[in-house]
């Protein structure tokens, strides 16, 4: 088994790992969770982040074939079509992505979203293989975050998105339209059925008492120390403590936005009469009532 060279990039406005995953002996790679710089309080967007992907990649005469989404994330705005229009690949995300799509739909009202999936290149199915290179990648669905949640699972790589963060900060919410603990619990211990080699690579890190920033642990550690989710932790006591957790913890900053580009694979929503985009913002509908 080929395993690849990951080098991570990190967004410190949204605490966001994006990853360029690469074949040790060729140019075949993929990026992994990136990100557009947004402004909420402007509502303007910018590229200076996802440019660094874009140089690393020429500097390295790499040959993207895979932009690889692990879910329609909550807490920051994808790069995914600036990326491949840059540097080419594919836009690919879990199939899932259709039931997220509706909900929002719902959510924000939104007439002109298409909830079939077609905004990305292409839907992956549960235990699904790609290639990037000589390197072959697997699809796990680990829905519980979100409906759409997976895990690439490349040579001993597995990118686990915000299924789990790193053991000193625990794991995913689950009070998301369409999220579910119990859930969420079942898919985490499908990454631990994982061979134990396999390296986790976060798709965020909070810094949890003001510690360096950490991309990477073992799944040994993970099973191990984990706070929220050790070995010995049951289904019920993970629902009980997800459940009471959840429920005191704001929306993150740019769910609103974010969402809304990020079930469009990436596109903004279309200018209307007056050239200007626009994004909604839809009331009393998000989080829990006080």
């Amino acid at each position: 088994m080929t395993n690849p060279v990951v080098h991570p990039f990190f967004h410190e406005p949204t605490n966001t790992f994006s990853y360029v995953v690469r074949d040790p002996d060729g140019p075949g790679a993929a990026v992994i969770d990136p990100v557009l710089d947004y402004d909420h309080r402007s509502g303007r967007t910018d590229t200076e982040f996802a440019d660094q992907i874009v140089a690393y990649v020429r500097e390295q005469e790499l040959e993207v074939h895979w932009i690889l989404e692990t879910h329609a994330h909550a807490d920051h705005l994808t790069s995914a079509p600036y990326l491949k229009q840059q540097l080419g690949g594919k836009i690919a995300i879990g199939e899932g992505i259709r039931a997220v799509q509706r909900t929002f739909k719902s959510i924000f009202n939104v007439q002109d979203l298409n909830t079939d999936g077609t905004q990305f290149d292409h839907l992956f199915e549960d235990h699904e293989t790609f290639e990037i290179g000589g390197l072959t990648g697997r699809v796990l669905h680990t829905p519980g975050h979100t409906n759409d949640s997976v895990s690439y699972v490349i040579g001993n790589a597995a990118f686990v998105g915000d299924t789990v963060f790193a053991p000193d900060y625990g794991t995913a919410r689950a009070d998301f339209p369409g999220g579910n603990a119990r859930t969420l619990y079942r898919s985490i211990h499908r990454i631990y059925g994982l061979p134990e080699d396999t390296r986790i690579f976060l798709c965020h890190d909070y810094l949890p008492g003001g510690r360096p920033v950490e991309h990477e642990h073992s799944l040994l550690d993970h099973r191990k120390n984990n706070m929220h989710i050790r070995e010995t932790v049951s289904e019920d006591e993970f629902v009980r403590m997800r459940e009471e957790r959840d429920a005191s913890l704001p929306m993150p900053n740019l769910i609103i936005p974010a969402v809304q580009v990020n079930i469009r694979g990436g596109e903004f929503p279309s200018a209307e009469d007056n050239g200007v985009t626009y994004l909604k913002v839809p009331v009393n509908q998000l989080g829990r009532g006080k």
